[in-house]
Order: C-alpha cells, then structure tokens, then sequence
C-alpha cells in the first residue's frame, strides 16, 4: 500500500506538465478514454453506459467515447503505468477505499467548483461523497454504493417470538433471548469479530461521535470525546450481550457467513451480499433488516463500499467532467437503480434493506497517513482493550485518539 503511495507521488509529477493545456478543456480534442470496472458490461448495465456516452457525444459532436472495461485486481497497477506515461484516461472509476491515496498524491483534477452541475450534488450518500473529498476539495463524483445491513436466520428468530428489531435497545434484548435459548458457547445470537472496526465505528456515528476531524491542515482525534465513548460503550455492551465470537480476533478469522453457514450464527452484521454465502441449508431460511440505531425510528450509520468516477491529471477536465455529469444523471441513476443497484443519492433511495441502510453512512478520515492508522491497528487493539477489560472504555478511547491523531498529521 505504502509502495503505491510514494509510486503515484512521483508519477503524478511526471503527468503535471500536461495539465496546464487540457485541466479546464482548453485541448481540441476529438475523442476521451474512459475507464469502468467490467461490471458495467453486465447485460442489463451497458445500455446504461451506452445511453450515458450518447448523451455526451450529442453534446459534444465530433467527440468519441472510448469505454475500457478493468478489473479491481490490477488497474491500479495500469493507471499508474498511465500516469507515468502522460496517458492517463479521462475518466476512471475509482473504489472509495482507493480514492484517499490518489487524491493525496495529486492523481486527480479538483471538480469542487463543478459539483453543483452534477446531478443530485446536494443529496449524494454521504459516505460515498467523503471517499471523494480531500482537503474539503471534491476530487471524486459518488457512482453506485453497496450497504451493510443484518443477515439473520429467520426459523430461530420465528421460534424465539423475535420481530425485526427496530432500536439497539431491542435488539440487544433480542440477542439476550436468543443466547438464553442457545447456551453452547461457540454459537453467536449476534456474530460480530472483536475487532471488527467497522462495526464499532458504526455504534460511534450514531452516538454523534467519530474518529477525527480536520481544523486547517491538522487532524484532531475525536474517539475520546463523551459522544464518541458513548458509542464505543454501547459496542461493548451490545457485543457482550450477543456475540460469542473471540474479542481479539479479526472479521475474516473466520468470515462471519462461514461461521453462519455452519449454524452457529444467528444473525451477522456485514455487507449485504453475505446472502451469497450463508451455505445451501440455510438459504431459503435466511433473511435481512436494517441495523437499527439508539434512537427510534434511524438506523445505525453503516460503512458503504462503492466507487467513485474522477478526471486524472492530464486529462480533458472539461470533457470528463462531462462524460461523468451524463453518467451520474438522474436517468442513469435511476436506470442504475432499476437494475438492483444503490444509486448515488437519497433522492431515489426505495423501501428495499440495502437501500434503506445506505441513508445513513459515514467514511474513514481521508488524510493520506489513514493507511498508517489501519496498518497500525490502532482502532483493532483498541477495541480489544476494550472488549478483554484491560483498559475502560474511556482509557483506551483516549490512548487511540491520541495515537491516530500522531498518525494523521505526521509530516504536516
């Protein structure tokens, strides 16, 4: 990861020169690159993208749109190769979770001045929107999203007379019930891995707390601040009451639907397509709801995955702009959506689980040291801290505030 920091850092400054002629479309051009992930060649998906570059060459005559599908295993590795040879693409969709790096390194062309001209601009999912922004600059216009939301077995929720659970209140007593009825100590009413942050980090953002915040150039821890504890607290409560699972392990020793599949869950918290996974006997008697939040009637902020489309350095600004704008357009969305998949924004959320977890989101701080924190395990060994009782919440809140805030503003 680190390797990939540094590496773009020098190849961004090797594409440099080139921006000064093509960053606002001063260029003539007559044709852009766009690159998407192989999944937007699904059947149902490319008339989506087709539609989308009509629009923009309709706009734009004499323009032509090169679509290129990659693969999440090595585009990185080919958009740096792009980079360093002043060819980068116009367009690139990006994962959230690989924005911050790129954006740090000067890999992409600032759109903040553009962002009210994109469609719903002003109700993107905000999880989705932070993976895009760096030094409160938009580098990055939220595509599609994917949710966490809860996998349960609904044979025992039905013989245990559990309803879906609409507070964490109750759904802690659900879990109480369910762990009564259950009492071999290798099964979970509620499988959560000790560790597992994301998780955690959701209990946080719905308390009003979260793990730092930028003033000026500087990061400032925020997990020891009293609503950022009161989450971690509930998480400690909440997992002791349903999870039988080791407090010091991480959420893929074991992956929780492995666990599921073989009838030692009753319920897991994780991304929505878990379903894929929960084993054949247990298929048809699986189902999936909403994380519920403290308070009634909101669910519990959830982590989104999801991608984001960027104009690189080099790039027709202009023109990519635009191709992301037809893209992103309430039809796409909408198109995007009807194929089963999370749109961008709230305005055209529906009543499904998925969608109605993907309301409420946060994202990591994206400072270009977060990899640091993650390497570090400061947020995992906090939680262990925790969980063992070998320090109080507030104690091990405070020693990972401090450490993550030394992280972040490293070299600043």
């Amino acid at each position: 990861m680190r390797a990939r920091i540094v590496g773009a850092v020098v190849l961004v400054g090797v594409a440099l020169a080139a921006v000064a002629s093509t960053a606002s479309g001063g260029t003539a051009a007559d044709g852009i690159t766009v690159w998407l992930q192989t999944d937007a060649q699904a059947e149902k998906w490319q008339p989506i993208v087709n539609a989308a570059t009509a629009a923009f060459e309709k706009q734009h005559p004499g323009v032509n749109v090169d679509v290129q599908y990659q693969t999440w295993g090595d585009h990185l590795k080919k958009f740096d190769a792009t980079l360093a040879g002043g060819d980068a693409p116009d367009v690139i969709e990006m994962g959230n979770t690989e924005m911050t790096k790129y954006m740090a390194a000067g890999a992409f062309q600032d759109l903040t001045s553009m962002k009210s001209t994109f469609a719903n601009s002003s109700t993107w999912l905000a999880g989705l929107a932070a993976a895009g922004l760096y030094n409160r600059k938009v580098f990055g216009v939220p595509y599609y999203a994917g949710s966490r939301v809860v996998t349960y077995r609904t044979d025992l929720f039905r013989k245990a007379k559990i309803k879906v659970p609409r507070t964490l209140a109750q759904f802690t007593a659900d879990a109480k019930k369910l762990g009564a009825l259950h009492p071999d100590k290798t099964f979970s009413p509620v499988y959560i891995a000790g560790t597992d942050w994301y998780v955690a980090m959701s209990f946080v953002y719905d308390y009003g707390g979260q793990i730092a915040k930028q003033a000026g150039k500087r990061w400032q821890g925020q997990l020891a601040s009293p609503r950022s504890v009161a989450g971690l607290t509930a998480y400690k409560n909440f997992f002791l009451a349903g999870s039988r699972a080791s407090k010091t392990t991480d959420e893929t020793h074991p992956n929780p639907y492995d666990v599921y599949a073989q009838g030692k869950v009753a319920s897991m918290i994780g991304p929505g397509w878990f379903t894929c996974c929960v084993g054949k006997k247990y298929t048809k008697l699986t189902g999936q709801f909403v994380m519920p939040g403290h308070k009634a009637g909101q669910t519990m902020p959830g982590f989104l995955g999801g991608s984001l489309l960027a104009v690189p350095v080099g790039a027709d600004k202009s023109l990519g702009a635009d191709w992301i704008k037809a893209y992103t357009s309430n039809a796409s969305m909408t198109a995007l959506h009807a194929i089963g998949n999370i749109p961008n924004t709230t305005s055209l959320l529906g009543n499904s689980v998925n969608e109605r977890a993907a309301k409420r989101s946060w994202f990591v701080p994206t400072s270009k040291n977060w990899v640091n924190v993650e390497n570090g395990n400061i947020l995992r060994n906090m939680l262990a801290q925790i969980l063992t009782g070998k320090l109080s919440v507030k104690q091990a809140a405070q020693s990972a505030s401090d450490n993550i805030e030394r992280v972040l503003n490293a070299d600043i």
